[in-house]
C-alpha cells in the first residue's frame, strides 16, 4: 500500500515520510483516529515503506586503494517512489519477512489458543478487500459471529518471540498491532519490549480510542493523530474509486463526516429515498395520529440495522443543513437543491433549538441501533419525543 492509496492526510504523510528521512524515528508510535480515518491503511503504508527502504550498498576496494560502492542506492522524490523495489512488492503482499502484524482472534474450535500467524491470509484478504473496515467487519469476516475478539496472553509471547530474532533483510522489524484496544492485562507482558526493544525494532500500535488502552502501554508511545479525512477528499475517492455520480458522491461525503467506510455503506444504498421516508414519518410524528405513527414504526423495522442508522443520519444532516441556512442564508450554504428545500420547510416547523434538541435525541437513538436495541420500540418512542419537541416545544427525558 502506498501513501497515495490512502485517502486525503496530506500533512500527516509528509511528517512521516520526514520522520524517516531524517532518521527520527521513535521505537513506538500510536497511531490514533477514528473509524473511517484511514488509520489502519496508513500504518500500514507506513510500515510497508520503513522495511522497504534501500539497503546500503557494499563497497569494495579499487586498483588505486580507494573504495567504492558495488551499485547506487536509489533516491525517491515522492515516498510513493518506492514502489519499485522488490521488497516493497514483498511488503505490498504482506508476506515481507520483517514486517508482522497483530490483530484480535478468536479460537476456531473449543481449547484453542489462537494467534495472529493463524488468520494471516484472512487478513491479506481483508485489507486488500477492506482496508477501510473496522473490528466488527474483521470479526465477520473471519466468521467470528457472536464470538469476542482478543489480543491474547499467546500472542504477547508469540510477538515477544517473532521480535526477538534477527531481521532478515530490512533495517528495521517492524510490528503493527491493530487495536491494542483489545489487549487485557496480558499486554503488560510487553511493556519490557516496548520501552526497550531490540535494536531497529519499530512497534506501529492503531487505535480508535485512546482511552481504552492500557495506560502503561499509552505511555510508552509517540502519538499520531490521524484527523478525519477532508469532506472533498472523500467526494473524489467515491467519484475515482467507487465510480460514483458527482452529485451522490458530494452528499454522501456531507453525511459521513469523514469516515469512509459508512461513506462506503451509504453508497451501497445510494438509491434509497430517504427524503420520501422522512417526509411520511414527520406526516406521521406529526399529522398522522398513533395509527400512521404504528405503521411507519413498522416499515422502518424492517429495513435492518444498518438502513435505519443511514435514515437517521440522513435526518441530521438535514438538520445540520437547515441550521446552517437559518444561521447563515441560503445562499452561503452550497448545498443541493432538493436537500435545500426540504432545510427550509424544517425550519418552518422547528426553531434552531428544537432542531438541536431532535439532533440529540436521534443521535442516542443511533447509538442505541448500534446495540441491538428494539426497533419498534425506539421509532415508536423517538416519534413521540419528536411530536413533542415540535408540537409542545419541550424535549421528552424519559
Amino acid at each position: 500500500m502506498l501513501f497515495k492509496d490512502v485517502i486525503g492526510l496530506a500533512d500527516v504523510k509528509q511528517h512521516l515520510a520526514e520522520m524517516v528521512k531524517q532518521n527520527r524515528l521513535s521505537h513506538a508510535l500510536l497511531f490514533l483516529g477514528k473509524e473511517g480515518s484511514g488509520a489502519l491503511p496508513l500504518a500500514m503504508a507506513f510500515a510497508q515503506y520503513v522495511v522497504s527502504q534501500p539497503q546500503p550498498a557494499p563497497v569494495v576496494e579499487d586498483l588505486f586503494g580507494g573504495f567504492s560502492p558495488l551499485e547506487t542506492i536509489p533516491t525517491f522524490t515522492s515516498p510513493d517512489d518506492i514502489q519499485s523495489l522488490p521488497a516493497f512488492q514483498r511488503a505490498e503482499q504482506l508476506i515481507h519477512p520483517d514486517l508482522h502484524f497483530s490483530y484480535p482472534v478468536i479460537p476456531r474450535k473449543s481449547g484453542d489458543k489462537p494467534v495472529s500467524s493463524d488468520y494471516i491470509s484472512e487478513w491479506r484478504e481483508f485489507i486488500k478487500q477492506l482496508p477501510y473496515g473496522n473490528v466488527y467487519d474483521w470479526l465477520q469476516f473471519i466468521g467470528a459471529e457472536n464470538k469476542q475478539g482478543n489480543i491474547t496472553s499467546d500472542e504477547c509471547n508469540d510477538i515477544m518471540r517473532k521480535l526477538s530474532l534477527k531481521s532478515f533483510e530490512s533495517d528495521y522489524k517492524v510490528l503493527l498491532l491493530w487495536m491494542p484496544e483489545y489487549l487485557g492485562k496480558e499486554g503488560n507482558k510487553l511493556l519490557k519490549l516496548i520501552e526497550e526493544p531490540p535494536p531497529n525494532t519499530l512497534f506501529i500500535l492503531v487505535a480508535e480510542n485512546d482511552e481504552q488502552i492500557l495506560p502503561t502501554i499509552l505511555s510508552r508511545c509517540q502519538l499520531v493523530k490521524i484527523p478525519v479525512p477532508e469532506n472533498r477528499d472523500i467526494e473524489q475517492a467515491l467519484i475515482n474509486r467507487a465510480n460514483a455520480n458527482p452529485d451522490t458522491a458530494h452528499q454522501i461525503a456531507a453525511i459521513c463526516e469523514g469516515n469512509y467506510r459508512e461513506a462506503m455503506q451509504l453508497l451501497q444504498h445510494s438509491e434509497e429515498d430517504w427524503q420520501s421516508l422522512l417526509r411520511d414519518w414527520l406526516n406521521a410524528a406529526l399529522k398522522g395520529g398513533p395509527v400512521a405513527q404504528i405503521k411507519f414504526t413498522e416499515e422502518i423495522s424492517k429495513l435492518g440495522r444498518e438502513k435505519q442508522k443511514q435514515f437517521l443520519r440522513y435526518f441530521n444532516h438535514l438538520l445540520e443543513q437547515s441550521i446552517r441556512i437559518k444561521v447563515l442564508g441560503p445562499q452561503l450554504v452550497a448545498v443541493a437543491e432538493k436537500e435545500k428545500d426540504f432545510a427550509l420547510r424544517l425550519n418552518k416547523i422547528a426553531s434552531v433549538s428544537q432542531q438541536k434538541a431532535i439532533i440529540e435525541e436521534i443521535d442516542k437513538a443511533a447509538y442505541y441501533i448500534e446495540r441491538n436495541a428494539n426497533s419498534k420500540i425506539l421509532f415508536q418512542a423517538l416519534t413521540i419525543k419528536l411530536y413533542h419537541i415540535i408540537q409542545n416545544k419541550e424535549v421528552v427525558t424519559a
